[in-house]
């Protein structure tokens, strides 16, 4: 089947089923009728439809996300539909003991009682992906919500519309629509999904768009998870293996044509490394995707940025930056025609400029200069907190130093981005980079509420309760005096 042309966002409703209104409220009697049907069987069959589903479209959906934004085949395999497919092998390797209630010790007060954390699927939640990597950031969550036992609505970004077309069709042909659900369109069609009372919103996205998810979940009590973003620095210290460093940080600010969240957003370079640092990823660039620019534009192996508008943001943050002293040492080749910008590099930007104080989120990289690691810290510091910091250093105590006095979401040393990938690692922000955790075990928990349950079988607090005579305020003052 191919790929469904569409010329653009969706109307305020999720089609042949109605409205977003009665899309939501027959969720939530699938939810409640289903609570206790949704069994370990029924959930590893519901992620197995999905698999094979995605399996038997990976043609379609190489083609629509080429039709996108020109990503490559090969990427599509690595970064989109490798992660969800691990996500669902990691779930139902795993389901049975997360599903398992988890005996919890009592204390000396509780003596007589027995007690037990199960987790119990929260309800109708809503899963609100970007354009960035659509089919690993809608399916991603999906698994860890259908794992937990939910329903899902997914409101894919209108930025990649062929792939928006796609999910959707995948998610029709895979489940009814009182379990799993796309709806399509702009941000007027989120609007009227966030004024709904969903049980969990799982949002990635920028932090601004993040703050209006917040403002509107919080009018329910909604819980959310939000993976967002920001300045992800890269550190190279003085004892780096430049080469592999380099080799390393190519991929991960790159691949997508930069258009990654945990991607490297600049990097701080031990000064005595910066001219070495500098060589080492020309040559990476070049071998990777072309020694000439017009190689390089030609490539199979380099996508696009999204549209216009992206593009131009980018353009002016790169103009901006070289009209006030930087100096671009690699690339810096555009076509706006085809929404071409070439693998760049940046030196000499300072922090007054927009690319130094704005999240980059495409193919520039700064490069930055420095001669004291605390001033690194500080600089990091000083900013929101990242989704992530990567460091390069052979220097272990160096390593630790950097670590005990930042905080980020994650951290990768001798290594960037591929975090994300680890199924037993949480992968998530921090305050301005994200609420919550994501993916295997955690994810499943985002999606869970972790339900206490105390079963009293020959407790002897009935003693302490009142009339508060003098015997029972003695025996409340000798259990407050030995157990307090």
């Amino acid at each position: 089947m191919s790929v469904r042309a569409v010329t653009g966002p969706a109307p305020v409703h999720p089609g042949a089923g109605g409205s977003i209104e009665s899309l939501f409220a027959s969720q939530r009697r699938s939810a409640m009728e289903n609570r206790a049907k949704f069994t370990l069987k029924a959930r590893l069959a519901m992620l197995s439809r999905l698999k094979a589903t995605l399996k038997r479209r990976e043609n379609d959906i190489i083609e629509a996300l080429y039709a996108d934004f020109r990503k490559p085949e090969s990427e599509v395999r690595l970064t989109e539909l490798f992660p969800v497919y691990q996500e669902i092998s990691h779930a139902r390797r795993h389901l049975r003991s997360w599903l398992r209630p988890h005996r919890v010790h009592g204390s000396l007060g509780m003596f007589g009682t027995a007690a037990e954390v199960r987790y119990q699927a929260k309800g109708v939640c809503l899963i609100i992906s970007p354009w960035n990597y659509p089919v690993n950031l809608s399916f991603g969550p999906l698994v860890s919500a259908l794992a937990a036992g939910n329903t899902a609505i997914i409101k894919p970004s209108e930025l990649t519309p062929a792939t928006s077309a796609l999910i959707k069709d995948i998610a029709e042909e895979t489940f009814p629509r009182d379990l799993v659900a796309v709806c399509e369109g702009d941000a007027q069609v989120s609007q009227a999904l966030l004024d709904l009372p969903f049980d969990h919103i799982f949002f990635t996205g920028s932090p601004q768009v993040g703050k209006i998810v917040m403002a509107a979940a919080a009018k329910h009590l909604t819980s959310v998870t939000l993976e967002l973003g920001g300045k992800s620095p890269t550190i190279v210290g003085s004892t780096a293996n430049i080469e592999h460093a380099a080799r390393k940080i190519v991929w991960g600010k790159f691949a997508n044509n930069g258009q990654t969240c945990i991607a490297p957003d600049h990097v701080y370079v031990a000064r005595d490394q910066a001219p070495a640092l500098v060589d080492a990823l020309r040559r990476e660039i070049k071998r990777v995707y072309g020694q000439t620019d017009s190689q390089q534009k030609s490539g199979p192996d380099y996508c696009r940025i999204v549209n216009r508008r992206h593009f131009e943001r980018l353009s002016a943050l790169t103009d901006d930056a070289t009209s006030r002293g930087a100096t671009v040492l690699e690339g810096g080749v555009r076509d706006p025609g085809q929404n071409y910008f070439s693998p760049t590099i940046l030196g000499g930007t300072t922090p007054q400029m927009a690319i130094s104080q704005e999240e980059i989120f495409g193919p520039v990289l700064p490069v930055i200069e420095y001669d004291d690691i605390s001033s690194v810290i500080d600089a990091i510091n000083a900013g929101p907190k990242p989704l992530a910091i990567y460091i390069y250093s052979e220097d272990d105590s160096i390593r630790e130093y950097i670590i005990e006095r930042t905080s980020s979401g994650g951290v990768c040393v001798n290594n960037n981005v591929v975090h994300f990938l680890h199924p037993n690692l949480p992968f998530g922000g921090v305050n301005n980079s994200g609420i919550g955790t994501a993916h295997g075990f955690y994810g499943f928990k985002a999606f869970s509420h972790e339900r206490a349950i105390l079963r009293d079988k020959f407790s002897i607090l009935g003693l302490l309760f009142p009339p508060y005579t003098t015997r029972v305020k003695q025996l409340i003052d000798l259990t407050v005096r030995i157990l307090g």
